[in-house]
């Protein structure tokens, strides 16, 4: 299962990023409310988990914009502002559920579970796209019967492509997937490793491609002849 963390607070999402990953859960962490837009209606959650008071546009103004927008993924609240008015400004504002902090960290998986069993989800093992198909326990990736094994970084810049396959994902995003938030990975190491993939990609014999968009990130490109 997929999950957006939307929290500016670098060094807690960086706690609840490995909390999830612990569970077995896939983890995207951003840190402004524009940001959370932009992930949110690009790619796709199982669950969000958003702070109300974010840099650009806080909480409540996120929500309240993916809700008008159709955006249905459910949103667990998480923030330290602990008063009615604010509980029930979140929940009125299209939250599936509000918890402040400090929070138990049981508490939290259990929330986490609930809100994702709520909608019906169920555990995806592969993402399929055009002819490709990448296992997401064993991280092999399979096109016309032939497979070829990952990389941890290979799987985890692959996998955010896939995700979102008609978006420009940005050189930033991948090195924060990669390489996590406080690393000192540079474009560089992405080029690297795209460049690793692409060449998985050409030895398959894959309709898929990625094009570098200059100044922003990457995106896959469907090739067929």
């Amino acid at each position: 299962m997929q999950i957006l963390i939307v929290e500016d607070e670098r060094s807690l999402a960086k706690a609840l990023k490995k909390i999830l990953e612990q569970q077995g859960y896939f983890v995207d962490c951003v840190h402004d409310g524009l940001s959370a837009i932009d992930y949110a209606k690009g790619l796709e959650y199982n669950l969000i988990i958003l702070d109300v008071m974010l840099p650009k546009l806080d909480g409540f103004e996120v929500i309240r914009i993916l809700r008008k927008d159709g955006v249905s993924t459910p949103v667990l609240m998480l923030t330290a502002r602990t008063t009615t008015g604010d509980k029930v400004t979140g929940l009125n504002s299209g939250a599936d559920d509000y918890m402040t902090k400090p929070f138990d960290t049981a508490e939290l998986l259990a929330r986490v579970g609930a809100l994702t069993r709520r909608r019906g989800d169920v555990v995806v093992n592969n993402i399929d796209y055009e002819d490709l198909t990448l296992d997401l326990q064993s991280a092999m990736l399979s096109c016309a019967g032939q497979s070829v094994q990952l990389s941890h970084k290979e799987f985890e810049v692959l996998r955010t492509f896939l995700m979102n396959p008609n978006m420009t994902v940005p050189t930033e995003t991948l090195l924060i997937n990669g390489w996590g938030m406080d690393s000192e990975a540079t474009d560089n190491n992405v080029e690297v490793y795209v460049s690793f993939i692409r060449k998985k990609l050409k030895y398959l014999g894959s309709v898929i491609s990625i094009k570098k968009i200059p100044k922003i990130g990457y995106r896959l490109e469907v090739n067929r002849s």
